[in-house]
C-alpha cells in the first residue's frame, strides 16, 4: 500500500463494497436503457435528438469509422470487432475526443442489433459516448422508427 499523499488506499475489509458499486452501475445502466426505449416509443428515432452535440458526434463517428456510412454497419454491431485489441484502440481514441461531455465514459447498455429489443442476449456493455454515436446513427438512418410504430400500432 502506498503512503504517498493523495495515493488511493484500499482496505481489504471493505473490498466487498466493490460488488455493491458494480450493482449500482448496472441498475443505472438498466434505468437508462428503459428510459431510452420509452422515449423511442413516444418519438420516432429519426426525429429525436439525444444530445445538443448529435451532429458533432455523428460526424466524428463517420470520420473515425467510415464503415458507419453504410446503415447496415449501424444496424448490426459486431461485439468481436468492437472489443478486439484494434477495435478497443480505435474506440478509445474516439471516446477521448468527447471527454468534455458529462458522463461520456459512464457504462451503459447497447443493443447489438437495431431491430432487437433490450435483452440479456441482445445487448453489450459500452460507454455512453459509444451508445450515443451508434444510436444517433441508427436514428438518422431511421433504424429505430419501428419501435415507435410498434408502440402506436398496439394502441390502435
Amino acid at each position: 500500500m502506498s503512503t504517498e499523499p493523495g495515493a488511493m488506499q484500499v482496505n481489504a475489509e471493505n473490498a466487498d463494497n466493490l460488488e455493491e458499486i458494480e450493482m449500482q452501475f448496472a441498475v443505472k445502466a438498466v434505468q437508462q436503457a428503459e428510459t431510452y426505449w420509452s422515449l423511442l416509443e413516444k418519438v420516432q428515432g429519426s426525429k429525436l435528438k439525444l444530445t445538443k452535440h448529435d451532429d458533432q458526434i455523428y460526424e466524428q463517428l463517420l470520420d473515425d469509422f467510415p464503415e458507419f456510412k453504410d446503415k447496415a454497419t449501424a444496424a448490426v454491431i459486431s461485439e468481436e470487432e468492437m472489443k478486439s485489441p484494434q477495435g478497443k484502440t480505435k474506440w478509445r481514441e474516439f471516446c477521448e475526443k468527447f471527454k468534455d461531455l458529462e458522463d461520456y465514459n459512464f457504462g451503459t447498455l447497447l443493443r447489438l442489433k437495431a431491430d432487437d429489443e433490450y435483452g440479456q442476449d441482445t445487448t453489450i456493455f459500452a460507454v455512453r459516448i459509444q451508445f450515443y454515436a451508434i444510436e444517433i446513427a441508427r436514428n438518422k438512418y431511421g433504424l429505430n422508427d419501428w419501435i415507435y410504430e410498434a408502440a402506436h400500432k398496439e394502441k390502435k
